[in-house]
């Protein structure tokens, strides 16, 4: 079985790529620019193929693992190409937009006898699995939350142009099954994480779309761990959000962007990130905690034991969040993750 990464000159395309290689396995790099791939390709002693998302190259692949955000603008492309291909798709993408629009792909993917399986990194593995261990404990709870918590985190080129691409939209809760935009730090409350208290602010995360199409339950909200300053000073942008929509706007932040090289080798080692969910219905609850290594460190781990998961699986055509294809449980096989 051979898989393509795309994107594997990215910051986390290029982990993942160094992390297979270790592992024995020989995936096919691939990216728009040759004269990026090809020099980590002959590096790796891989092979290398260079194509722009409309004119791809995926004759001989078993599935393609993207990387290359935002996906708001990348993946539609990918997963068409996937299809036609006959391809299975993963990606690593936190993008609500980019989930539903895979969510709603499903009856193309079975024709097509293709697997679509996004969020299969940090965004969302962990928070998706809580979800579903914490609804299998109550099984008609009609409210979750998810939170999580990174000391001291840092975010990579890739994931901050992401994240301003998108700036001008708000947050994002699911409110009786759809997803409502509410503003920036909508709500604010204290956590209980396992390394103590925290404060923490919603936050449009992925599971806001993932999370109900694992569990069907119909309200759901995300936090991030921000101290009262960091909610306060969100709050304040809220009148600027008008402005941060203006494509000339977006294009200087994304400027800016480019000058993060994403956390080093030693915080990626010792880095933890702490979540925590809860699931309710009326005064009947279940909370859980958890803790994972690094967001980016927890991202090449599961995105390969994806790939291979699932090119080892037998033939289940669909689209699928992380949870509802592998498993609740799939998060306790990646190393370093412990649920408390």
């Amino acid at each position: 079985m051979t898989f393509l990464i795309y994107g594997a000159n990215g910051y986390t395309g290029e982990l993942i790529a160094r992390e297979a290689v270790r592992r024995g396995l020989r995936p096919v790099l691939s990216g728009r620019s040759a004269e990026k791939i090809a020099p980590l390709a002959n590096e790796l002693g891989l092979e290398s193929r260079a194509f722009p998302l409309d004119r791809p190259k995926l004759d001989g692949i078993d599935a393609v693992l993207h990387c290359a955000g935002p996906f708001v603008h990348t993946s539609a492309p990918m997963v068409q190409a996937c299809l036609d291909a006959g391809a299975h798709y993963l990606d690593i993408t936190g993008e609500i937009a980019v989930f539903e629009a895979i969510m709603a792909m499903n009856d193309a993917a079975v024709q097509r006898g293709v697997t679509l399986i996004p969020g299969v990194g940090f965004d969302v593995v962990p928070t998706d699995c809580l979800a579903a261990m914490l609804a299998a404990r109550l099984p008609d709870a009609t409210e979750l939350e998810l939170a999580f918590y990174t000391p001291h985190a840092e975010l990579s080129r890739g994931t901050l142009k992401t994240m301003i691409e998108s700036i001008d939209e708000g947050g994002a809760i699911r409110r009786g099954g759809e997803i409502i935009r509410v503003p920036p730090a909508y709500e604010a409350k204290e956590i209980p994480f396992s390394c103590g208290p925290r404060m923490a602010m919603t936050i449009p995360w992925g599971d806001v779309s993932t999370a109900f199409h694992t569990t069907g339950i119909p309200n759901i909200r995300v936090y991030t761990g921000a101290s009262p300053k960091s909610v306060a000073r969100m709050r304040r942008l809220r009148i600027l959000l008008p402005l941060l929509g203006i494509t000339p706007v977006k294009r200087l932040l994304q400027a800016f962007a480019n000058r993060r090289t994403g956390p080093g080798a030693e915080q990626r080692a010792k880095g933890r990130t702490y979540l925590w969910g809860r699931v309710a219905k009326g005064s009947d609850e279940v909370t859980m905690t958890m803790t994972t290594p690094e967001g980016y460190a927890f991202t090449v781990l599961s995105a390969l034991a994806a790939v291979e998961r699932l090119l080892s699986s037998p033939k289940r055509p669909g689209s699928f969040t992380p949870a509802k294809f592998f498993g609740a449980e799939f998060v306790t096989t990646i190393p370093g993750v412990e649920r408390t």
